[in-house]
């Protein structure tokens, strides 16, 4: 099995896109994201940030499983719902409008659109908000941030029937309904 030392010497030696790459599967790791969004390695937590983000830079999903790929090897790891979290936001002013901008709980700025967009999905019975990252990736949004937006929809004036709907830029997408 692969150790968390050698898979980053790996990632930290290539240049290749991930893409490209097509290496054999070679087992389990014992490496776990929290619903929380947290990252575990053996059950204790990651501590290194720029370790989470280089394993993060190689993550993929594939066929509703997920796995750390390098040019050598592919590794399934466990998530627990979502690799990511979304912690905060702002709004960034554009020429053509406001623009929706959420956070990762890994420090990406994702500008809300149809290049990442918000979807309700069911989890563990409740209807919760989405956002497409990349790579067939996605990330949960923080209840604080739903709760956030919820206002901010509350205040937009272009609400369908009991229904919430936010804007970023020229992207319109349901938040879920009173």
């Amino acid at each position: 099995m692969l150790s968390l030392q050698a898979l980053q010497q790996q990632l930290e030696q290539q240049s290749a896109p991930l893409e490209s790459w097509d290496p054999p599967f070679c087992g389990d790791m014992p490496l776990r994201i929290a619903q929380d969004g947290q990252w575990l390695y053996q059950g204790s937590p990651i501590g290194r940030l720029p370790l989470v983000k280089l394993f993060a830079s190689v993550l993929v999903k594939e066929k509703q499983q997920y796995f750390l790929k390098t040019p050598l090897e592919k590794v399934r790891i466990q998530v627990d719902d979502v690799p990511f979290l979304i912690h905060d936001w702002h709004w960034q002013p554009t020429s053509s409008g406001n623009a929706l901008v959420a956070v990762t709980n890994l420090g990406d700025q994702l500008v809300i659109s149809q290049q990442h967009p918000v979807r309700l999905q069911t989890y563990q019975e409740q209807l919760l908000p989405y956002i497409g990252v990349w790579r067939g990736l996605d990330a949960r949004l923080s209840r604080n941030v739903y709760y956030q937006w919820i206002e901010q929809a509350l205040q937009s004036p272009q609400q369908d029937a009991n229904q919430l709907w936010l804007h970023s830029v020229n992207y319109r997408f349901l938040l879920g309904k009173l």
